[in-house]
């Protein structure tokens, strides 16, 4: 099994603040820390960690930022070969922790603004069971991606985040969605997500959406198939949580999970998450999803 992640890398720069500061206003921070992120790159560590073989295809820039994220996928053990090195600054996100654990984060896309499918990405998508993408890479370049991997026969994984223009028409070329509540209602012009994520599996194949703290649900054809509860945990930071779920959910699904295994297992990974700082930092491994599943 092999997943083909087309997606963003980013460093993000990480600040932990008692709140967010209102316009004009100065708060003093706890703490800085910076580490590997960017939605593709979170979705394929996550993945990897949870056992599967996973190409990423992304950009980076020629500079210290685009070298270290090179090492932490091959330090993971990802398939970086569609990795382009392009003439633009690797992306950064600016991350903002508030006590209560939750995160307000500014991207500047850098290097992932980049929109060409190029061979080597095309390579891995073919030879994938999966193809996962996220929306910090150009609309334009997902559809095209997508488009060509229905035409392989390759499974396709849409986390819709951020929801910007053009992403509607991702939803026909898209098997699985995988969205939080605000991206649901955003997509669907729904308020409950449950009413939301059957609107969107008209469209859609699959549709999951997450729900934070209240666990997870799946739609298909109108109908909700599949649910898993939330998981009561100590929440440090939520930074990177949807990803681990998303990876997760993917990963097992590819190992031949049925959809409410993998939904269960995914939930497990994510609540690990966010009992820990940041992002690819807070992600789990097998074994600790697995103690965690063992503890319910």
């Amino acid at each position: 099994m092999t997943i083909a992640v087309l997606g963003s890398a980013n460093v993000d720069l990480v600040l932990r603040a008692p709140r967010r500061p209102r316009p004009g206003e100065t708060v003093f921070g706890d703490g800085f820390t910076t580490g590997p992120g960017g939605k593709g790159l979170n979705q394929a560590v996550a993945a990897r960690r949870a056992g599967a073989d996973v190409a990423f295809a992304g950009a980076v820039g020629d500079d210290a930022f685009g070298a270290q994220l090179r090492r932490v996928l091959a330090d993971e053990g990802i398939d970086a070969a569609a990795l382009r090195t392009v003439v633009a600054p690797t992306g950064v996100a600016l991350i903002t922790v508030t006590d209560d654990g939750e995160n307000a984060i500014t991207v500047v896309a850098g290097a992932n603004a980049d929109a060409e499918l190029a061979d080597p990405a095309r390579d891995r998508i073919a030879a994938a069971t999966h193809l996962v993408a996220q929306c910090e890479r150009p609309v334009a370049l997902v559809r095209e991606a997508f488009a060509f991997a229905r035409a392989a026969g390759v499974t396709t994984v849409l986390t819709p985040a951020p929801v910007v223009a053009g992403v509607t028409d991702l939803l026909a070329l898209t098997d699985l969605l995988i969205a939080n509540a605000d991206e649901a209602r955003a997509l669907s012009g729904v308020q409950d997500p449950a009413a939301a994520a059957r609107a969107l599996s008209a469209t859609a194949g699959t549709v999951v959406a997450t729900l934070g703290a209240s666990g997870a649900l799946a739609a298909r054809a109108g109908d909700i198939v599949a649910r898993v509860p939330g998981r009561p945990v100590p929440v440090h930071d939520t930074t990177g949580a949807g990803d681990t779920f998303a990876g997760v959910l993917v990963a097992r699904l590819a190992a031949g999970d049925a959809l409410d295994r993998a939904l269960a297992v995914a939930n497990a990974a994510a609540a690990v998450s966010v009992t820990r700082p940041g992002a690819v930092a807070s992600m789990p491994t097998g074994d600790e999803i697995a103690a965690a599943l063992c503890d319910e």
